[in-house]
Formats: structure tokens, sequence, C-alpha cells
């Protein structure tokens, strides 16, 4: 049992492997049992602070997708072994599980939103002995989980410190091709936004900033287009361009740049 959530089941550290940790509650935002995947580095005991990286998965996927299909435990833990990066929490949510994707967006009855920014902070705090011990929270993502770190990190600026993107879808109307539901059909209240109107809304209450696509990815020509609109608004930040399509070896390889951009904007 817990504090914040009515249940909680973790993996039996028996069985755990590769620093990674499998988490099951019931959230009220969702109304019913929501995933998390946490990784946590060796010797973290010992340590006063800690950053968290959230990192979101697109449609089709779960809890599991960034680790058992691009690794991104593996390349946190040899980035922390090679002291290129100071040791970090990763923590893989499920998007709540709707149809083929969420969006991480608020729905009539569930807010998948609050899924991520309240709850799975819980599910992190709920594994450690002090949870004073977590220094900030960064986001990022990879095509739909890219869409909601744009948008969650921007709408919830003060939670966050930092903000990666990949592949990310930009536009609602984007989120279609990838899905059978009628996104247009998801009672929304606050409307179905673009990630520019979120950005643009809270520019002065931003966390630093980065995305990336692959020169071969459908989306790439929606990504040129935010980063002219962020030039255009003032808006700080660094967009790269990088071959590849809209594919795991490319998340795979490019998470990289996510971890050493957290970091940067962690260390004093």
């Amino acid at each position: 049992m817990s504090e914040y959530f009515r249940t909680i089941k973790t993996s039996d550290a028996r069985f755990e492997f590769d620093g990674l940790k499998f988490v099951t509650v019931k959230s009220k935002y969702l109304g019913r049992r929501g995933n998390v995947l946490l990784y946590l580095p060796d010797g973290i005991e010992n340590l006063e602070t800690i950053p968290v990286y959230i990192l979101l998965h697109g449609v089709y996927g779960s809890a599991w997708s960034w680790a058992l299909n691009a690794g991104a435990h593996k390349t946190a833990d040899r980035l922390i072994k090679e002291g290129a990066i100071s040791p970090c929490i990763l923590a893989m949510p499920s998007d709540g599980l709707w149809g083929d994707g969420s969006g991480y967006v608020e729905h009539e009855y569930e807010s998948y939103e609050k899924w991520v920014v309240k709850d799975v902070k819980a599910v992190v705090e709920s594994q450690l002995q002090h949870k004073s011990i977590i220094e900030s929270y960064s986001i990022s993502g990879l095509s739909m989980g890219g869409y909601g770190a744009l948008c969650l990190g921007a709408k919830y600026g003060n939670h966050f410190k930092a903000i990666s993107a990949h592949s990310a879808i930009t536009r609602w109307d984007e989120m279609q091709p990838f899905v059978e539901e009628n996104i247009y059909m998801i009672n929304n209240p606050n409307g179905h936004q673009n990630a520019i109107d979120l950005l643009k809304a809270n520019k002065d209450n931003l966390p630093a900033l980065r995305f990336d696509c692959g020169i071969d990815d459908d989306l790439v020509e929606a990504n040129r287009l935010l980063h002219n609109q962020l030039l255009q608004e003032g808006i700080d930040h660094i967009y790269e361009e990088f071959s590849g399509g809209h594919e795991w070896p490319y998340w795979e390889k490019h998470i990289e740049k996510t971890l050493y951009f957290f970091d940067n904007t962690h260390r004093p």
C-alpha cells in the first residue's frame, strides 16, 4: 500500500535485471491501473541528490518500449559508468493504454497528462527511501511521446527542468495517420492543441528545450516548421536533424543526445 496510491505492486528484486524495476499502481487520474518501468543506477543509495528523466513512448507502445526496443537504460548505465553523465533515474511510463495511443492529453473521463505529471512522479518517490533525494525532473519522448514531452513540458514548466523530443508529432492532427481511432472524437476539455500553441503561451516559463528529427522521417517538415515558428517567436531552443527515419535504430542512437542535454542542464 502507499500513502498516495490505493494499491501499488513492484517487481521482486530477485528477478529484476539491468537496474530495471517494474511498478503497477492504481491511478485515480486513469481510473485504472498504470505501469511504470524504472531504471535505478548502481549506488543510488549513496547519493545525496539525483535527477529523474521521464521518457514517453510512441503509439502502440507501453512502459517497456524505451528499455526493450532501444536499450535506453543500457545507454544511461554506460554513460554513467564512463563518467560522461551524472547518475540519473529513468522513469518510463505507459501512456495510459487508451486505444492506439492516448496522446498524453486530457480525455473526458481520464487525465493522461496528469498521470504523467503527477502519478509518475509519485511512483518514483515511492521507490526511494527519501524522496528529497530527487533533484529535479526532465521530460522526453519519441513520436507521440515527443508531442507529450513538448506539450506537458510547456504546460507544466514549473515541474520540469528540460524538454527533449525525438521525431515528434507537433500538431494534434498528425496523430491521425498513426491510430485507428478518430482523434477528434476525443472529448478534450482543453481542446486539441498544437505544440507551438502551448510553447508560445508559456514562453516566459519554458524549461530548456531541444528536439531532433530524421531527414527521412515523414514528420521532418513539421519539425522544421516548429523550429522556424520558435525562431520567429524568439524562443530559445536547439533543433537538430540526423540521418534516419521514424524507427527504433534512430531513437536508440539519439537518446544519447537527450541524456547529454539533460545532464548539462542539471549540472551547476
